[in-house]
């Protein structure tokens, strides 16, 4: 007769599933998940980079391909790591079997661990596939690894929370859209993708330290151009004060049932 399995045994076992699956899903439809935003990462490094690039020149020192590089691999990470959360949880929702995971002895904070692990994964993977394109137009130091990763974790993590929480209240797919659209993508394109805020009016420059996407783009461009526009500490505190308190609030949200028990 078998060992009865530890709770803790059967805790990683539930955890390791979901992160499998959502790996599995990732991979299963890679057409949908990875190919496009190399497709797009191409588009804005040819007509960014090469076309609007020649006149803009270079920007802190830097030709400005190799400036909106990390801005462009940050950029896919944030969109991926929220799109990969958000439609995989509405997806369990709609689709009832997010009933079988509540009734599961699995704590709810594990669950929301892995879906935002696996929105990190695909961040991570979209990432590393947007970085490879980015090396065929221009060259990218590593001059502070530490910085990239940390930076890459800790901004994909959140995002993944967000998508989670968005999921949660999201009754059809239209409400899942509305934040990528009229939220994200603003916020994202006036982070510091394309330009540096040092050449931004002071009324502007002061706008954009509202942007928490400011923050992180500048601290993940760190670690590669060695130069930042924002002070590393309060970025750092930023993020990881936003991933602790989204996932405490996403906790929360999940021990109460909101959005899936109505």
């Amino acid at each position: 007769m078998s060992a009865p399995v530890s709770r803790a045994m059967a805790e990683w076992i539930g955890f390791k599933t979901i992160l499998i699956r959502e790996f599995g899903r990732i991979v299963r439809i890679w057409g949908q998940t990875i190919l496009p935003p190399a497709v797009t990462s191409t588009l804005y490094f040819v007509i960014f980079g090469s076309l609007i690039g020649r006149r803009v020149g270079q920007v802190g020192g830097h030709d400005y391909m190799q400036f909106i590089a990390p801005g462009l691999i940050m950029m896919s990470v944030i969109q991926n790591s929220y799109g990969n959360v958000v439609s995989s949880f509405f997806g369990a929702k709609f689709g009832k079997h997010v009933e079988e995971l509540l009734v599961s002895p699995l704590p709810n904070w594990l669950i929301v661990l892995g879906y935002v692990m696996g929105g990190v994964i695909r961040g991570f993977l979209v990432g590393s596939v947007v970085t490879i394109v980015s090396l065929l137009f221009t060259r990218l130091h590593l001059a502070h690894p530490g910085a990239i990763l940390s930076a890459a974790f800790l901004t994909s993590f959140v995002f993944a929370i967000g998508g989670f929480i968005n999921a949660m209240f999201a009754k059809n797919f239209d409400q899942i859209s509305w934040f990528p659209t009229f939220v994200l993508t603003p916020l994202t394109y006036l982070g510091g993708v394309f330009y540096s805020i040092r050449m931004l009016p002071s009324w502007a420059l002061a706008a954009s330290h509202a942007n928490p996407i400011l923050y992180m783009v500048s601290a993940f461009r760190y670690g590669f151009l060695d130069t930042t526009d924002i002070d590393l500490a309060h970025a750092y505190a930023i993020m990881v004060g936003a991933a602790a308190g989204m996932f405490a609030l996403a906790v929360v949200l999940m021990n109460r049932g909101a959005g899936i028990r109505e």
